[in-house]
C-alpha cells in the first residue's frame, strides 16, 4: 500500500487571518539549546485578537497599523502564527492602472 496513512488521517486545514496590527510586544532574545539562533517571541494584536508568533528576526516585517494577514494555528497555549508567514496584505484595488 502505497501513501502511508494520507486517507486514515486528517491534517488540520491552515487557517489564515486578516485585520489591522494594533499592537506589538517583544520579548527575548531567548536561546532554546546551544548552537540554535537567538528566538524573539511577539505578541500581536490584530482585530482585538492575541496573536503568538516567534521567529529568528529582531525586526518584524509589519509596523502597527498595517492591514496583516497571516497563516496560524490554535493550540492550548493560544493562536500561533506560521513561521514566515506573516506579512502586509496587499489590496488589488489600491494598485494604479496606467
Amino acid at each position: 500500500m502505497a501513501g502511508g496513512f494520507r486517507g486514515k488521517h486528517k491534517r488540520t486545514p491552515k487557517l489564515e487571518a486578516r485585520g489591522t496590527l494594533e499592537s506589538v510586544d517583544r520579548e527575548g532574545p531567548f536561546k532554546e539549546w546551544l548552537g540554535m539562533p537567538d528566538l524573539y517571541r511577539y505578541s500581536l494584536v490584530v482585530d482585538g485578537e492575541t496573536y503568538s508568533y516567534q521567529t529568528e528576526d529582531a525586526e518584524l516585517p509589519v509596523s502597527v497599523g498595517d492591514y496583516v494577514v497571516f497563516r496560524y494555528k490554535e493550540t492550548k497555549a493560544g493562536k500561533w502564527v506560521d513561521r514566515n508567514s506573516l506579512g502586509v496584505a496587499i489590496d488589488p484595488s489600491t494598485f494604479q492602472r496606467d
